[in-house]
């Protein structure tokens, strides 16, 4: 009985160490990805004005998260780096845009933790081969588009130029002008890097329920 019940032990014993190093590892390239993506977003190929810019593929990185750990976690890292980018409207002049506090917040809302936590579903179909990875970068970045569509039509329709009318043809056309880009380069990004054996190896033998 007591040789039975070490072996238990020690299985035990080793459950709980394998679970400590996966949970280690899976904190470890988050916050290297959360990094990388981060510096990715300060690398413009274009700035409008307004807000928005294409940038060299800085959400493709958390839509990683997602699809190597599930929507769950994917969403935790994707809000985190929703923080950094909320970070950085603020020291491009956030504050001083000159927004009632409603707006203020809305903005913040939807341009901010809505639209880059939305990444975080890019897993949704991450256990469908590659088409399905490609799908759900796809949906996560048009769910980006529409928090922001409905910020420019709801918020910032006051700097609609006079021969625009309708506010929410103006947000389509000004943040499709850079989201669109931002899908289309991304995709190509999640094909091309799913396409090497390699990784696509690596992301099928580590998903996760």
């Amino acid at each position: 009985m007591s040789s039975a019940a070490n072996v238990m032990t020690e299985e035990s014993q080793s459950a709980v160490s394998a679970g400590k190093k996966t949970n280690v590892k899976r904190l470890v390239l988050t916050a290297v990805l959360i990094g990388l993506a981060t510096v990715l977003s300060l690398i413009k190929v274009y700035q409008l004005p307004l807000g928005g810019s294409i940038t060299l593929l800085s959400m493709l990185p958390i839509a990683l998260i997602s699809i190597e750990y599930g929507i769950s976690w994917g969403l935790v890292g994707a809000f985190a780096y929703s923080l950094i980018q909320f970070g950085f409207g603020i020291g491009e002049g956030l504050f001083g845009w000159g927004l009632s506090p409603v707006a203020l917040i809305a903005c913040i809302v939807l341009d901010y933790i809505l639209a880059y936590t939305a990444i975080g579903v890019a897993g949704v179909f991450r256990k469908k081969g590659t088409v399905g990875i490609i799908s759900g970068v796809a949906i996560a970045i048009a769910l980006r588009f529409v928090f922001h569509l409905l910020s420019g039509a709801l918020i910032f329709d006051i700097w609609m130029p006079e021969e625009w009318s309708n506010p929410w043809l103006y947000s389509v056309v000004y943040n499709g002008s850079y989201m669109l880009p931002e899908l289309i380069f991304t995709v190509i990004g999640s094909v091309v890097l799913f396409k090497t054996p390699q990784f696509a190896k690596l992301i099928e033998s580590n998903l996760e329920d």
